[in-house]
């Protein structure tokens, strides 16, 4: 999976579907979720949180956070300051290709926003000392193994999922030493899902690929 074939799909998507269960008291966040090449493979950046943090103590997550009116002239705009914040990418470094359908978390209550951001290379990151434990990456390909991917479904208290229904599917990827699911493992279930379908053949000469999702 190389990052043209990234932008190749990202190119096709339409517009981002809202979040089902929003709230009047659900607030709009935003995350990135950036994606370079090395050795012709194309690799996503995921973040550890800290077992100190107030909530999702020690989860994997992507760069992101709450939007802040003073600061953020849209969510695509937040996505690119709490990536800077977080892990110390330069937003100038960053293409972003898509906004991916937004999600309402179970617990936080966050109406959030995906975008995809596309890197020249392996960037130099520097983790936030207190928001950030950890940065790894991973390559796409490894998040398509039939070994890595599992679901469940989970029964869901009805005032924590408003408006969607009493279960629902819990995605987990099983990686080296750490669990990626919740709202993280959804993102990335929702982009392979894109990745993987099949799309025209276009100037950069890659066919379609069968869907497998």
């Amino acid at each position: 999976m190389s990052l043209a074939r990234v932008r190749a799909a990202c190119a096709e998507l339409p517009a981002p579907r809202p979040g089902r269960g929003v709230a009047p008291s659900t607030r709009a966040a935003a995350v990135l979720v950036p994606v370079f090449e090395e050795d012709g493979e194309a690799r996503v950046i995921l973040t550890k949180r800290p077992e100190t943090m107030p909530s999702h103590q020690g989860e994997i997550a992507f760069p992101g956070g709450k939007y802040e009116p003073g600061l953020d002239g849209d969510l695509r705009a937040t996505a690119l300051r709490e990536a800077h914040e977080e892990i110390g990418l330069e937003p100038g470094t960053v293409e972003v290709v898509a906004e991916l359908d937004h999600l309402v978390t179970v617990s936080a209550r966050f109406d959030l926003a995906p975008f995809v951001g596309l890197l020249p290379g392996r960037p130099a990151l520097v983790p936030h000392v207190r928001e950030v434990d950890a940065v790894f990456d991973v390559a796409i390909s490894e998040l398509l193994r039939d070994d890595v991917f599992r679901e469940e479904r989970w029964e869901v208290p009805p005032e924590m999922l408003v408006g969607v229904g009493k279960d629902r599917a819990i995605h987990f990827f099983e990686l080296a030493g750490e669990t990626v699911w919740g709202a993280t493992a959804r993102i990335l279930v929702g982009l392979l899902g894109h990745l993987t379908r099949p799309i025209p053949p276009s100037e950069t000469g890659f066919p379609g690929h069968p869907g497998v999702w």
